[in-house]
């Protein structure tokens, strides 16, 4: 896809909108980040490669009173249809630019795999190789050697929802028995074993809450229960204890909700597979509900709807 195609879409919308927001270079060759375009002449600076990871729809419920333009790769557009799920967004004040996605790089996988060089220049090929100059040599990998886990099993690669689709759709051609394939190996260990790993990995943790602020679902930073005293539920005590409470609310604040795109996975600083928690409840939300977050506008959140009866749940009767 030519990214002119890209700038000629915005130049068409930014008369409708405030803002549209994009992507343009970051500080280095392997960074790209959020470029926030209210002129014509901001949109040269546009840029589309395998680069663009941010999802940049997490920027709209801050941005609710204005009309805005966004660019979004299939996992973001998840993001858009669970808040106009929730009302969190006007549907009609968002101009969505879809761009189907191949993958997007892992920053973390590809210093692995240059073994932490300083990276000088990086290119990708139409067939999938990424062309990385060091201060050593020059190496080509596939692009899914150095992807982040959810675009080996992605699902929806085109986006579900648009205004402007530039370049040709995509369709997916992983199996939908791929995408939980990790969490249910995992499921068949021991609960002694599960508890060890989970100790082992959150012991890591800073409690940065890099992960909440990264998550597009996280919309009440301002009042989390991680830092608020009144409730006071959480203290700032960096306990293997505290960590667990964190983690465990972050993720059940997520049932339901969760649309994985990664974001706080990609965030975390130290290595915390934080997202396979908030699959595994997804997991539990397709299996119980027949529910998958963020893929069809029309549909109702589980836990924002009450049952007497849920089909798929036995009530256990007391007394």
């Amino acid at each position: 896809m030519s990214v002119d195609k890209l700038k000629d879409a915005v130049k068409q919308i930014l008369n409708e909108v405030d803002i549209v927001i994009g992507y343009t270079e970051g500080f280095d060759k392997v960074h790209a980040t959020p470029l926030f375009i209210n002129t014509q002449d901001k949109v040269d600076q546009l840029i589309w490669d395998q680069r663009c990871v941010h999802n940049l729809a997490s920027y709209l419920p801050s941005l609710k009173r204005k009309k805005v333009g966004v660019i979004v790769k299939g996992c973001d557009s998840r993001t858009i249809v669970q808040y106009i799920q929730e009302g969190l967004i006007n549907r009609e004040n968002v101009k969505i630019i879809g761009l189907p996605c191949s993958g997007v790089i892992s920053l973390k996988k590809l210093l692995k795999a240059v073994d932490f060089a300083n990276i000088d220049d990086i290119t990708f090929e139409d067939n999938g190789n990424v062309n990385v100059k060091t201060e050593k040599e020059t190496k080509t990998l596939s692009l899914m050697d150095i992807a982040p886990d959810k675009c080996k099993t992605c699902q929806y690669p085109t986006p579900l929802i648009y205004d402007i689709l530039i370049g040709d759709p995509i369709k997916s051609d992983k199996p939908k028995e791929s995408v939980y394939e990790d969490i249910i190996e995992f499921d068949k260990k021991s609960l002694e074993e599960k508890l060890a790993y989970w100790q082992k990995v959150f012991d890591r943790c800073i409690r940065c809450y890099a992960c909440r602020n990264a998550c597009p679902m996280c919309v009440c930073q301002d009042s989390c229960i991680a830092e608020s005293r009144e409730p006071h539920w959480i203290s700032q005590r960096a306990t293997l204890t505290e960590k667990f409470m964190f983690h465990l609310i972050h993720t059940v604040h997520l049932a339901g909700r969760c649309v994985e795109c990664g974001e706080c996975e990609r965030a975390c600083p130290m290595g915390i597979p934080v997202n396979t928690l908030k699959r595994k409840i997804n997991l539990e939300m397709k299996e119980l509900f027949d529910y998958v977050p963020g893929v069809n506008p029309d549909d109702k959140p589980p836990m924002y709807t009450f049952n007497v009866d849920e089909l798929k749940i036995k009530e256990h009767k007391i007394g």
